[in-house]
């Protein structure tokens, strides 16, 4: 039986802090640059913040620590991608891929681009892990593993190449990073990647639907089913003709439209 409080006002906090989070995160990073210093301070003090909330929300099993749990992991979340977007924590190599480049050589350029950012996305997550290992309350390291797997699924399939690489929400000093996506079509791995993430989802919404009405796990399993239907969402947007304007134009500056990227390798 469906629970309004333990599935779908989840469902609806959920999607609410998704669509402002990413909202505010692509309005700080698409400001002046001499704005970027302070995005990334207060950033890291959200960050911080958001770790306190997860260390000592993991110690209790009720509702409220649940939801806490979730904020923490989303405000950590939050501080690593404006560390990522303003190119304070991205990669050593900050220029567009070498015409011609191809297979492992192209591999290892666009890894450049953003490995200080995987790094540090997983020491964070084995912190988080180690933190709330044998905890009472692990929803916050589950939300932040949830969603670095689901964001290293949409960059390795922008690597590879999908059918839509529209870069409205990319920052103009980021640019450069277009040149390492590959060609628009639609491949096998974005295919497995949707239906693994929607079968992720299902799973964590049969432990929704079996947990006791209105309990803690019940609200856990409902916040990480919708996180995982919105990251399926997104991986459809790849596929789709979506123009991330439609949903976040009034937290980017005017600019042209983008047009879908064009690769600048191939595999």
């Amino acid at each position: 039986m469906v629970s309004w409080s333990g599935h779908i006002v989840p469902f609806i906090v959920t999607v609410a802090i998704w669509f402002m989070a990413t909202g505010l995160i692509a309005w700080a990073d698409n400001r002046e640059r001499a704005t970027f210093r302070r995005s990334v301070a207060i950033g890291g003090v959200v960050g911080i913040a958001g770790l306190i909330a997860i260390l000592f929300a993991s110690q209790s099993a009720s509702l409220i620590a649940v939801y806490v749990s979730f904020a923490g992991a989303l405000m950590v979340w939050g501080w690593h991608e404006i560390g990522f977007l303003t190119g304070a924590a991205a990669g050593p190599r900050r220029e567009a891929c070498p015409p011609g480049a191809r297979g492992f050589e192209r591999f290892t350029n666009a890894s450049a681009t953003v490995i200080h950012h995987e790094i540090a996305l997983a020491l964070t997550a084995l912190m988080l892990i180690s933190l709330s290992w044998g905890a009472p309350n692990q929803i916050g390291a589950t939300v932040f593993v949830l969603m670095f797997g689901l964001r290293l699924s949409s960059k390795i399939n922008l690597f590879v190449g999908v059918p839509n690489t529209t870069t409205e929400m990319l920052p103009a000093h980021l640019d450069y990073l277009k040149s390492y996506f590959g060609r628009n079509r639609m491949t096998v791995l974005l295919v497995v990647s949707i239906a693994a993430i929607f079968a992720l989802a299902g799973w964590f919404a049969s432990l929704a639907i079996a947990a006791p009405t209105g309990s803690a796990e019940m609200v856990g399993a409902s916040l990480l089913t919708a996180l995982c239907l919105l990251g399926a969402i997104e991986h459809l947007f790849l596929a789709l003709p979506f123009r991330d304007g439609m949903l976040w134009g009034w937290a980017l500056p005017r600019r042209g439209v983008s047009k879908p990227a064009r690769a600048g390798g191939s595999n």
